[in-house]
């Protein structure tokens, strides 16, 4: 049995945070970099995210996907190094990107994360071209990415896709209906949110297309958790996997920097996918957190 291993992080939030001029932080960035300079630099620690990706790397998963918030504010000089750390996650053959809100976080530079991974965004049938929803196949498995993320007003970080992209999205599944694939649908934001700021507006319109199409895996970051949840689908339970993020140094808040394995294979006539969390916990380093079955048996 050829089993096909997809690792997935979310949130990195790259530290350190560069030098900002006072013009740049006008308007919503000031919020965002005073958040900054008093809570979050302390979370956000390059040594946490280095250890995390060493234990990843050494498990040698067939494919990474990141879902979103590489950068802080989006200001001009986050986006060169945050370009230098993704090459040495992998190769864009090798690893699938998606934005977060914070990578388009304000309308300035809000087209400056697609200008600096267009080759990690860009679907089988285009050359760098940036369109959501991309779709990627890597060996047996499909990744379809789409994008939540938009420029908002301060003290919010809502998202959605829209109608247009949501059009795109069905008919993109509807073609896959009768291929034999695992569909992976990598999103920033949580189909379900108790935070009305920092929700998917159009969640309940995803879910409903969802439910008539369906994914065998949903993928997102955003809240900085542990999360499995199940939706609606045509034929079961769609698991729906957040994961903390990937630079979060334990601050007894928010779970600890972790990131996910899944291991998908065919098993007759059905998908097998298991769930491993790696990431810190309470012995030292980097530990095996838990480790579940997503498909039903049988």
């Amino acid at each position: 049995m050829t089993v096909f291993t997809l690792a997935h992080l979310s949130d990195p939030h790259l530290p350190p945070m560069p030098v900002a001029t006072l013009r740049e932080l006008a308007g919503k960035r000031i919020l965002g970099y005073l958040n900054w300079t008093k809570n979050r630099h302390v979370i956000h620690r390059r040594d946490v995210l280095d250890t995390l990706m060493a234990d990843l790397r050494a498990h040698r998963p067939d494919h990474i996907a990141v879902t979103g918030d590489l950068v802080n504010l989006a200001l001009e000089q986050e986006f060169a190094p945050a370009r230098q750390w993704i090459e040495r996650v992998g190769p864009p053959d090798r690893v699938s990107v998606i934005p977060g809100n914070h990578d388009r976080y304000v309308r300035d530079t809000a087209e400056r994360f697609a200008e600096t991974f267009p080759d990690y965004m860009s679907g089988d049938d285009r050359s760098n071209a940036v369109v959501f929803p991309f779709l990627r196949r890597r060996g047996p498995v499909v990744l379809i990415g789409v994008s939540t993320a938009v420029p908002t007003a301060p003290l919010r970080a809502t998202g959605w896709l829209g109608e247009a992209q949501r059009a795109a999205l069905e008919a993109q599944l509807a073609s896959l209906a009768g291929d034999p694939a695992f569909r992976v649908l990598l999103i920033h934001h949580p189909l379900r949110s108790k935070a009305r700021h920092k929700r998917l507006t159009d969640s309940a319109e995803l879910q409903a297309l969802l439910a008539r199409h369906g994914v065998d895996l949903v993928l997102h970051g955003h809240d900085h958790v542990h999360s499995t949840i199940f939706i609606d689908g045509p034929r079961g339970p769609i698991p729906v996997v957040g994961v903390p993020s990937a630079s979060a140094g334990p601050d007894g808040h928010r779970p600890p920097a972790a990131y996910n394995l899944f291991s998908i294979a065919r098993d007759g006539e059905r998908w097998r996918c298991d769930h491993t969390i790696r990431g810190f916990g309470e012995a030292p380093g980097i530990t095996q957190l838990s480790a579940v079955r997503l498909t039903p048996e049988g």
